[in-house]
């Protein structure tokens, strides 16, 4: 699966409502909003600029949910996949 695909999958996960379990790992409103609008912003500049541009993106999700103490599940994979193909694809440029 490419990067945007990937990147339009989790921008849809983290715009429905949370759940318990979600909630339960540490997840708020909030920092659902938050992580969801920054994975949104850059999935939009690699789709108006080109995959060139990921370069320029300073992924830092990881760091973002392991400080505000985000437990493992479901969207926490997410982020961790969404963070790792950032940064795989900056490898490749």
């Amino acid at each position: 699966m490419d990067l945007l695909a990937v990147l339009d999958e989790t921008v849809a996960a983290f715009k429905t409502p949370l759940g318990e379990d979600d909630r339960e790992q540490g997840w708020t409103d909030e920092l659902r909003r938050q992580v969801q609008e920054e994975i949104s912003m850059s999935r939009s500049v690699l789709r108006r600029h080109g995959a060139h541009m990921v370069r320029y993106l300073r992924p830092r999700l990881d760091e973002w949910i392991e400080r505000e103490g985000i437990r493992p599940g479901r969207l926490q994979r997410l982020v961790a996949d969404v963070q790792r193909r950032l940064v795989e694809a900056l490898s490749a440029a």
